[in-house]
């Protein structure tokens, strides 16, 4: 996933603010260890050194003619990541205190929140219900009528409150059952007969949940992003369903050396003829994440800053100054990941900035939606065969991976930080621990019936029936139902597509019957015309609905 947009404009020279350190030389920035001689980084036991000796060499300068030729562990250590901090040197594994439900998690956008209807989501394994009751008030409970365990996600509303489809039972406010139409008329609702709640807090124009029953909300957990509060700033923002861990998610995320390659010409800053090493500094380690400057090697002066903070957060800013007046502006790429299962999570995107680029405003939002969908299906095989073989393996990262200094720092960042935290969550992948999940994930909303399972049969076409057989692999279901602006341009487009296809069977049926050639030619070019109208919607809702699929991949 690209960490940057389309929407950003970099003709403008870059001011680089609160920069911690003087910019130094590549060789410096990448090797992030100090100058003393660790134990050299080896790698799974698995992997043979003539496999390593393929990858790419960030420093290719030959060592001087008087230093002895250096082996092959020595070798792989210049240009693979290996321990940055001196416990990690000793071998010594350093945690901090850390309860995953003590966080606040990114639920939705505010924005698409349905008006009519609840909705239900997961935080891990924890299955939630949203909803705006009569006074337009967030309310959010534990999915799950404390009657007979029916889902209340599958429930309606009524004049307000959220009633369970199964029995009829009614809750409003702090999950309080105010009906039970099964209650003779003089017996009262027992006060066990309530649905647990959650706080949840509307802020910057994302709905947060505390997932914590035994701490009070920290309202000072709550993420702020600055940029997103300046005068003047534009945001175009998405939400995405995907099939694999949250972790990967992150991880993704966190490596721009893969944009080049995976999203070769999605638009136009990303091509393949581009991917080089890349310098990364380190400026911060915390036990709630990390924070550093990354960018080219070729250009090191500009550079980008990111940040992960827990548990799910990422955002890459930028500052550039105008040349030509002077003025700055600020520009940022946010991502909240929120786990929603094993092998699952959802993605808010949030791409903007202090000055938008005027091509952009030429384009309509849902046409950077669909564009931001085929990123999403660019890496969803390869980030779904990861998730797999992480949960066959069973092993920590570094027993996996090789992490180049001159693109993986990131990622063996945040599997590193994993490892101080990793204990307080349900489960985790770390860089060198892990602790499996303990349940089963769960299926839900199994497709059934003939055209389901055609549908699931046709992933990467978007399925058969594609918008009634829930399925992950359709963009369908990982987008457009989760925005109003894309569900409500399909449905438009749809609308329009049946008006003009009777527009041109009735031209065409008139051209039949008029004798006059002159009308019939008419009727003819406005049946041509109407067609083309159908085709052109036909496209459109397409566009919106159907998976991308690589060329060099035809099926």
């Amino acid at each position: 996933m690209a960490l940057f947009h389309p929407l950003f404009s970099h003709s403008t020279s870059l001011h680089l603010p609160q920069t911690p350190k003087k910019p130094q030389p590549l060789k410096l920035l990448l090797s992030l260890s100090p100058p003393t001689h660790p134990r050299p980084f080896i790698p799974s036991r698995k992997m043979s050194f003539s496999s390593i000796k393929c990858a790419a060499v960030a420093d290719t300068k030959p060592p001087p003619a008087a230093s002895p030729p250096l082996d092959e562990d020595q070798e792989d250590h210049k240009v693979l990541v290996g321990p940055t901090t001196e416990a990690e040197r000793r071998g010594e594994r350093v945690a901090a205190d850390y309860d995953w439900t003590e966080e606040w998690y990114p639920l939705y956008l505010t924005q698409d929140i349905p008006e009519d209807a609840p909705l239900g989501l997961t935080v891990f394994d924890k299955q939630l219900v949203l909803y705006r009751d009569g006074n337009g008030e967030l309310q959010c409970y534990q999915d799950r009528c404390p009657h007979r365990l029916a889902k209340l996600s599958e429930g309606q509303l009524i004049d307000g409150r959220l009633e369970c489809l199964y029995h009829g039972w009614q809750f409003e406010g702090q999950g309080k059952c105010v009906k039970i139409p099964q209650l003779p008329t003089d017996a009262k609702i027992p006060k066990s007969a309530c649905a647990k709640t959650y706080e949840v807090r509307d802020s910057q124009g994302v709905v947060w949940v505390w997932m914590s029953h035994k701490t009070p909300p920290n309202p000072a957990k709550i993420p702020w992003f600055e940029n997103f509060a300046r005068p003047g700033f534009q945001d175009t923002s998405t939400t995405h369903e995907l099939p694999y861990d949250h972790s990967i998610l992150l991880e993704n995320l966190m490596d721009p050396a893969h944009v080049p390659i995976s999203h070769d010409r999605t638009d136009w800053s990303a091509k393949r003829e581009d991917a080089q090493p890349l310098c990364f500094e380190v400026t911060e380690r915390t036990d709630r994440g990390f924070a550093g400057w990354w960018g080219k090697a070729t250009d090191p002066s500009a550079k980008s800053f990111l940040r992960f903070e827990a548990p799910c957060s990422l955002q890459n800013n930028r500052e550039i100054v105008d040349e030509k007046t002077g003025e700055k502006h600020y520009f940022s790429g946010l991502f909240l990941c929120r786990p929603t299962g094993q092998g699952k999570s959802m993605l808010i995107v949030r791409f903007g900035g202090t000055k938008r680029s005027p091509v952009a405003k030429l384009f309509p939002k849902w046409y950077f939606h669909q564009n931001a969908g085929k990123v999403f299906e660019q890496d969803m095989g390869f980030l779904s065969s990861q998730n797999e073989i992480l949960m066959k393996e069973k092993v920590p990262t570094k027993e996996l991976y090789l992490n180049l200094k001159s693109s993986d720092t990131w990622v063996a960042e945040y599997r590193k930080w994993m490892d101080k935290v990793g204990h307080g969550m349900p489960y985790h992948f770390g860089h060198s621990t892990i602790t499996l999940p303990k349940e089963p994930a769960v299926v839900e909303h199994a497709p059934a019936g003939l055209v389901a399972g055609a549908s699931a049969s046709f992933p990467a076409k978007g399925g058969i029936g594609s918008m009634h057989a829930p399925n992950l692999a359709n963009r369908y279901f990982r987008h457009v139902v989760h925005c109003k602006i894309c569900s409500g341009v399909v449905k438009a487009f749809q609308a329009w597509q049946k008006g003009l296809t009777a527009v041109a069977v009735a031209f065409a049926a008139l051209a039949i019957l008029v004798s006059g050639r002159q009308w019939k030619a008419i009727l003819l070019v406005s049946a041509a015309i109407s067609s083309a109208g159908v085709y052109a919607c036909s496209y459109a809702v397409a566009l919106n609905t159907t998976n991308f699929i690589r060329t060099h991949r035809r099926l």
